[in-house]
């Protein structure tokens, strides 16, 4: 007499396999979340952003383009450095960490004399970062903060920065913008990030080609009018204001465009791959951005570098990710081109001015 029941109970057992299972289908994106990361996967893309170790931005060789099967190949994309201004620290070197010091008139850095305002440089001192998830309908973002604690003389530490990192479902990139809220005063503050970021090789094997946008602007006989620079001229070192060098100070006009961009190959069997680019949305906020060989291939970039008085703040927006092609580039470019502010929450993002 049980048999009836128990056929009901197999049958509404059965359906709500049914029904877990179709909602594990469609759920468009999932996350894990530990006390030393979050992993992020999209149908498009999967991505891990760091909380602690070597932070800031996403980790390295961990976008990966479900498309093509390929990842970035270097040390993360969006990595952020220190609080900057144009200037010298001779004179206050021995008051300042190792780490803290800037020096030039060398084959990494060139001849520009730099300093460093507020420290440490997050990659790789912060150690730790806050990072907080925000769950939309069709996206998932993140927002990372960091308060620095440390301050050349005459300076004081407290600026923050944050983050933000959004990943739209049905597009093979993402959003971020990097942002400071200052508590110095500065004649032409800036804040240097690595971006998209650099490109590890031997002679060329992990990528066929980079993409300079702004060629017109770097006045160099090296570069192809189209922009396209072949791998073959990263075989070598050279200095950041050898060649390739973009300074918004030694430009005629500011660019059409601001994308670097470098097209992936597999180092094994020679595949080629996708464009790996990263746009800053507004070409006017770029101070200096380098491409030169140093062991690797180094893609700093500054944006700033204008009056900033304490309690101000200033920021970038940038899209990096994967393109079939340079016009696929242009198009997305010029559908967002002129934002250098990203809003977030659990209702939308929106780029902003």
């Amino acid at each position: 007499m049980f048999r009836p029941f128990c056929r009901i109970l197999t049958a509404f057992a059965a359906c709500l396999a049914v029904m877990a299972g179709t909602q594990a289908a469609d759920q468009p994106y999932q996350i894990d979340e530990t006390d030393e990361h979050v992993r992020i996967e999209t149908p498009q893309l999967q991505a891990v952003i760091r909380k602690t170790g070597y932070v800031s931005g996403v980790a390295a060789g961990s976008l990966l383009d479900k498309k093509t099967g390929f990842r970035d190949t270097g040390f993360g994309l969006d990595i952020v450095d220190w609080i900057m201004e144009p200037g010298k620290d001779n004179a206050y070197r021995n008051d300042l960490p190792d780490h803290m010091v800037y020096q030039y008139g060398n084959d990494y850095h060139g001849n520009t004399a730099k300093r460093s305002i507020e420290g440490p440089q997050i990659c790789t001192k912060a150690k730790r970062i806050n990072v907080e998830v925000i769950r939309g309908k069709d996206f998932v973002a993140l927002r990372n903060t960091y308060r620095y604690t440390l301050a050349a003389p005459g300076k004081k530490p407290g600026s923050l920065w944050t983050q933000l990192i959004v990943f739209p479902l049905g597009k093979r990139y993402f959003i971020s913008m990097d942002r400071i809220d200052a508590v110095n005063d500065s004649d032409a503050m800036f804040l240097r990030i690595d971006m998209p970021g650099h490109i590890k090789h031997k002679q060329g094997d992990t990528f066929s080609a980079i993409y300079l946008s702004y060629a017109a602007n770097t006045n160099t006989p090296r570069l192809a009018p189209s922009g396209i620079v072949p791998s073959s001229q990263f075989h070598e070192n050279f200095r950041p204001d050898e060649r390739l060098n973009y300074r918004r100070d030694a430009s005629p006009t500011v660019p059409q465009r601001f994308i670097r961009a470098y097209k992936l190959r597999s180092p094994k069997s020679g595949r080629a791959g996708p464009w790996l680019a990263g746009m800053t949305l507004d070409p006017g906020v770029v101070h200096e951005a380098w491409c030169h060989q140093r062991g690797y291939v180094c893609m700093i970039q500054e944006f700033g570098g204008k009056p900033v008085k304490a309690g101000e703040s200033f920021s970038a927006a940038f899209i990096v990710g994967h393109f079939d092609s340079i016009d696929e580039m242009h198009a997305v470019y010029d559908k967002h081109k002129g934002h250098t502010g990203l809003v977030v929450d659990e209702k939308g993002w929106q780029l902003t001015k």
